[in-house]
Formats: C-alpha cells, structure tokens, sequence
C-alpha cells in the first residue's frame, strides 16, 4: 500500500511538473511575441517620425525659397520675413499684462505664491494629478519670469557634478505628463542635492504640454542652478503649429491663449543650446555632427533664432549641419551620470492590453500613410501585376510599399494587419486600402488631389497660417494661387493648377473671393470604417 501510495505521488509530481513546463514554455512563447508586437509597433511610430523630420526640412527649405521667390501681390510683401523673426513688441510689461487678469474666489486650482518654493512644485503636481488646469494668470506670470531669468544666461550651461551629486539627464516628454511623474517617482523632484537637466522637446504629440512646461518652468525658478532647461526642436512656434502645442493652448486657454503663445515665442529663444558637465561633457538636442564648433555657437545670438524652420538671414553663412536633427545627448558618463529617457522600461499592470493600444495606433497612423498615396501606390502594384489579376507576390506588394513610402519597414512581417493574403501567399494588393478613405470635400475633386492635399495639409496649414497677414483666418484667392504655386514647384506637385483651382472656388462659399483655409483643409480627413485593427493576443490567458 504504501509503495502505491508513493507511485501514485511520483506520477502526480511528474504530471504537475510536465504542466508547469508547458505553461512555462507557453509563457515564454506569450512574451516573446508580445515583445515581438511591441517591436514593430514602435519600428513604425519611429520611422514615421523619422519621415516626418524629413519633411521639417523639406518645410525649412521651402520657408528660405519662398522668401526668396515670393513676390506679395500687397505693398506689405517685405513685411512677411519681418512677421516671422520678429515677434510682436511687448507692450506691457509683467506686472502692467497679468495684474490685468484677475484670478475669481470661484476658481479652485492651485494658486502659486511669488516668489515661488518647492511648495509651489508640490502644489502644482498634485493640482495636475487632480486634472486641475492652472488658470492664465499664473501660467503668464510664471513664463514672465522665466524669460527673465533665461535672458540672463549663456548659449551653454555649465554644470559640475560629484559622487555624492549625481545629475539625471531626460530626453522627450513631448506632454506626456504620467513619463514625468515616473521620472519623478522613480529618481525624486528636483532640489539642490538631485540636479536634472531636460534636454528639450518638452511639449508637442501629447495632451498635457502646458502642464509639463508649468512644472519645468516652477521648478526652473525655484531651483535654476539645480533644474537645466536646454531647447529643443519642439521649442519652437512654427513646430507647436504643426504638432499640437497651438492648439493646445487655445483650447485651454481660449482668452488669453494668444497672449501665451506670444510669451512662449520669446521663452523658446532665450532658452539655452545645451550643457556642458564638468568641462567635459556635451548634452545637447539633436546630438552633434564632425563640424560641429562650440565657438561659433557660444557666439550665436540665440535669441534671434525664432524658428529653426525660418532661421535668420545672417544665420545661413554658418557652416552648419541640419542632418541631426533628432534628439540625442553626447556625453562619457564615468559612471557618474544617471540618464533617462521615457521611462518605457516601466511594465503596465496589463501588458497585452498596452501593447495591443500601441499596435492599433501604429496601423492607423500607417494606414494613413498609406491612404495618402493610395494613387501611387496603386499605380506601382498594376506595374508588377502583369497578368492584372489584382495580386502580387509578398515580395512584389513589400517592393511596392518601401519604394513609393520610403519609411525602411518590415513590410513582409507587417503585411498580415495591412493586406489580404490568399491560400498560396499572394497579396491581393488593392485590399491595402480597404476599411479607410480620405474624405473628399467635394465629389468633383480628382483623388490625386485629394490625397496630395491631404499628405501636405500641415505644411499647407503653417504656409498659409503665415501669409494670413491679418491673423483673418482668410487669404484671398490670389495669395492662395500664388502661394500654391510656389509650393507646387518646390515640391514638386505635379498636379494641374487647373484642379486647384476648381476646388478653392468651390470652397468660396459666399463667392467674396477669399477662402477660410484652416476649414479648407479640415474637410480633407481619414475615415476608419472600423476601429480594432488588431487584437489582443489573451488566448489561454486563464
């Protein structure tokens, strides 16, 4: 009896150690694809974001050509490179501007005391935690005051560290404010003992920009030897047009908003190029290329630079490179300097869940992608489709993708969520397109306009936000053909003037001549017909 009983123990501990084998081998299996996923969700956002760096520049080139070219058909055409490198005068000052808004008994956010402590730091991270919005009275106040601060600094700053005073280093928030409060619980606030230096690219992409400049801002005044601000490309007025920033703070700010937005142009100019630590160390946004010389840029007048996408005529004799223009930091740390970055190492509570977020988002922004150059696209497919079957090999269909998109993806590994695939592996190419359409504003449109419309409407939006003179929202239809003019050659559209034409027509509505353009573009969006392009992989999860 008591050898069955000890068998028949053996068997169940053999039994329960082949399930937790199995378990174990599907476990790991679980998170190597999941980890997998994440790859390629995060393979797209970065090479869409690459892309889209490359249009910054595109845009910067068109800016200097166009102030070259442009030829305004008002007496004022020589006032439109003033508009941009000169912001308005300001007329008041500090305390004649904010004293003029007055914060009521009704509202309950945080109310900041000047001079500011880190009492106003924690005030302002728990009243942001709470979703609380700072009211304009504080905001321009604090951005007051910052500004005179930098106006004081030089291009770098210098910092020294030790073993017992270690410095962190952070790269993009981008408004994302749950990456800051990690950081902060993770590595501590800011104080005399835990220096920080931010490395620009602190507002833009996310939904919480102000909030983060709020808390940098404070921080910066209560601590400036201790917090270091460097600038970065989303520093920048033209950038917060195209990325969300504007917008941002117009709807949070709807009476005082522009107030804001002109202080903030003045604020990025003054903030520094980047820092050196104990004589030794580089830490700047963008990184630095082999002609990079420190010199000339402790000599550059960096106020004057309003706009990396318009810089200053006397800035064009500088032999600079404009290749790097990704955040990156230069440095040999000896093991003295902590550096961070997103905190993305950080696991969610629901791992399958995020990441199957992330890959929906990533699809839908390449979907778009996609959808913007559907006519070419389609045109590159029914070249390889000699026998016009309406399907190509994988290799054909991925050839086709990375040759008109140019984004350097894993087109083969990502075609199973972008394309229908037959039973012999072939691709039935127009299915790249189904479930998504843009919008037309008009039926007549040509669909090679429309998509062409729709890829630039940012660069279309900030070019035409530009020559709006009088800040209407209106440009006639004679700015509006001049200016497409130009912009079709520089980049090189080659769509009839004719079609344009047509369509800006149509969209004067009251026949006055002149078209509100921000509307004119709004008509053109994506339609997802269904949402759930993928889902998450929670198979045998119980």
């Amino acid at each position: 009896m008591g050898c069955s009983s000890s068998s028949m123990k053996t068997r169940k501990s053999e039994t329960s150690l082949k399930a937790a084998l199995i378990i174990q081998n599907w476990y790991r299996g679980y998170k190597a694809r999941l980890k997998a996923r994440q790859h390629y969700a995060l393979t797209i956002f970065q090479s869409i974001e690459y892309a889209d760096e490359q249009g910054q520049m595109q845009l910067s080139s068109f800016f200097s050509f166009m102030f070259e070219n442009y030829a305004h058909v008002h007496k004022e055409e020589l006032e439109l490179r003033h508009q941009f490198l000169e912001s308005e005068q300001d007329m008041w000052d500090r305390q004649d501007y904010v004293d003029l808004i007055d914060v009521p008994d009704s509202y309950n956010g945080p109310r900041l005391q000047f001079p500011l402590t880190c009492t106003d730091i924690d005030l302002l991270l728990e009243a942001f935690k709470e979703q609380q919005v700072l009211h304009a009275h504080y905001v321009l106040e604090v951005l007051f005051e910052t500004k005179k601060v930098l106006k004081q600094m030089p291009n770098f700053t210098r910092v020294q560290t030790s073993p017992s005073k270690e410095l962190t280093i952070c790269g993009d928030l981008h408004g994302k404010l749950d990456d800051l409060f990690m950081i902060f619980y993770k590595n501590g606030l800011p104080s005399e003992s835990n220096p920080y230096v931010f490395n620009g690219d602190f507002v833009d992409r996310g939904k919480y920009s102000i909030e983060i400049l709020m808390i940098l801002c404070v921080s910066f005044l209560v601590y400036p030897n201790d917090l270091h601000l460097n600038r970065g490309n989303h520093e920048d007025f033209m950038m917060n047009l195209r990325y969300g920033f504007t917008k941002e703070i117009l709807h949070k700010y709807k009476l005082h908003g522009k107030k804001i937005l002109q202080i903030l142009e003045e604020l990025y100019a003054w903030l520094p190029i980047g820092t050196i630590v104990d004589n030794e160390i580089l830490v700047i946004h963008g990184g630095i290329s082999e002609t990079t010389d420190l010199n000339l840029l402790h000599r550059v007048e960096r106020n004057k630079m309003k706009s990396v996408l318009i810089p200053p005529m006397e800035s064009r004799d500088y032999d600079t490179d404009s290749k790097h223009n990704k955040v990156g930091v230069t440095f040999n740390a000896h093991g003295r300097i902590k550096t961070n970055g997103s905190p993305i190492e950080h696991l969610p509570k629901h791992e399958w869940e995020q990441v199957y977020t992330m890959e929906n988002s990533a699809f839908k922004i390449l979907k778009e992608r996609m959808i913007s150059r559907k006519s070419d696209l389609t045109r590159a497919f029914q070249l390889q489709d000699h026998r016009k079957s309406g399907k190509l090999s994988l290799s054909q269909w991925a050839f086709c993708m990375e040759n008109i998109l140019g984004l350097n993806l894993p087109w083969r590994s990502l075609s199973s969520n972008l394309v229908n695939i037959d039973k012999n592996g072939n691709v039935e190419y127009m299915s790249s397109f189904q479930n998504i359409h843009i919008e037309k504003p008009v039926q007549e449109a040509h669909s090679t306009l429309v998509e062409t419309l729709y890829r630039y409407r940012s660069d279309l939006e900030i070019i035409f936000n530009a020559i709006d003179t009088d800040h209407s929202g209106l440009i006639s239809m004679e700015e509006f053909r001049a200016m497409w003019k130009l912009f079709s050659s520089h980049y090189n559209v080659l769509i009839d003037d004719s079609q344009v034409n047509q369509l800006a027509n149509v969209m004067d509505l009251n026949k006055d001549g002149s078209i509100d353009f921000n509307e004119f573009l709004k008509a053109f969006y994506v339609v997802h017909r269904y949402e759930g392009l993928m889902k998450p992989d929670v198979t045998n999860l119980v």
